[in-house]
């Protein structure tokens, strides 16, 4: 297949990058680098079936001329991630998750291209159920980037509604591993090894009481690219996770080589917290067979490892 990943240059984006090539697609990586980086793909580099190109999914003309290489799916990642930059300055999240999504979206109506849109967990009401989260539980837009997500989420289906274009959406659930960004952006998995490797302190937001779901990355880019390319995804909205939720305290504690540099600090968006996330996987796992294969303390491990050599 001929596939298109907006946004591939960024974490999860090159995973998903790396797995289609090793099936032997062809593969565009579509990116501003305004997150993604030209380092996660540097693997690629000399791959025939890799190409990269640099561009904004608010050019529109820019837009038009990528879908003429004739895509037979598009993987829409790209996308501004961040919670408080959303809450900071709420336009530029708007702009790049509706406006972008909005554009990518006509393109697919026009070359009649197959489109997975990525969402998020941060789209969800808060939530103490030990059975987890599904999809059918509440949203709460707590965030401008949940509620960006949400209006992509609503826009991505009603292509599928009302233009009979294959759509999915997907929600993972917080997903680390290798290439993450290790600094202030990045995810808590990494920040808090990198943290420990250097002899910091590890610091939590509240009190630590907030659980996470933490999926590793590559079981993450597998879900996306199995709901992308199944057609019983069709119209659907899909979650995954690795179903075990920790403490970001417990988090904390086991990563961390001295539990005396585990500090706690104020929460610099407590509006937007979600005490706890669990991830109910069983649609996707009934549906397509998914689940995850990588333990939390391997997944460590692993992510661990490839900080160390960068």
């Amino acid at each position: 297949m001929n596939i298109l990943v907006t946004g591939g240059a960024g974490f999860i984006g090159r995973w998903v990058v790396k797995k289609l090539l090793e099936a032997r697609h062809r593969v565009t990586a579509f990116d501003d680098l305004s997150n993604g980086r030209l380092l996660n793909i540097e693997e690629f580099r000399d791959n025939p079936d890799f190409s990269f190109i640099k561009g904004d999914i608010k050019d529109q003309e820019q837009l038009a001329s990528l879908f003429e290489s004739g895509y037979d799916l598009v993987y829409h990642l790209a996308a501004s991630i961040n919670v408080q930059d959303s809450i900071d300055e709420p336009r530029t999240t708007f702009d790049n998750d509706v406006v972008g999504t909005f554009n990518v979206l006509e393109e697919c109506r026009k070359s009649k291209t197959r489109m997975l849109f990525m969402s998020t967990c941060m789209v969800y009401e808060r939530s103490l159920d030990e059975s987890g989260i599904s999809e059918v539980h509440p949203v709460r837009p707590a965030s401008p980037y949940a509620a960006s997500k949400l209006a992509g989420e609503a826009l991505t289906l009603s292509y599928y509604y009302a233009y009979g274009l294959p759509t999915v959406v997907v929600r993972p659930f917080n997903t680390y591993g290798p290439f993450q960004k290790s600094s202030g952006e990045g995810g808590v998995v990494a920040i808090f090894i990198q943290r420990d490797l250097e002899g910091a302190d590890l610091n939590i937001y509240g009190d630590g009481a907030q659980t996470r779901d933490l999926l590793y990355v590559e079981d993450c880019a597998h879900f996306v690219i199995q709901a992308g390319m199944d057609d019983k995804t069709n119209g659907l909205i899909l979650n995954a996770g690795l179903g075990r939720d920790i403490s970001v305290n417990d988090l904390a504690a086991l990563i961390s080589s001295d539990p005396g540099r585990i500090k706690h600090v104020p929460h610099i968006h407590p509006q937007s917290e979600i005490p706890k996330l669990l991830c109910d996987y069983s649609k996707a796992h009934n549906l397509m067979g998914w689940e995850p294969k990588i333990t939390l303390e391997e997944g460590i491990r692993r992510t661990r490892e490839w900080i160390m050599t960068i």
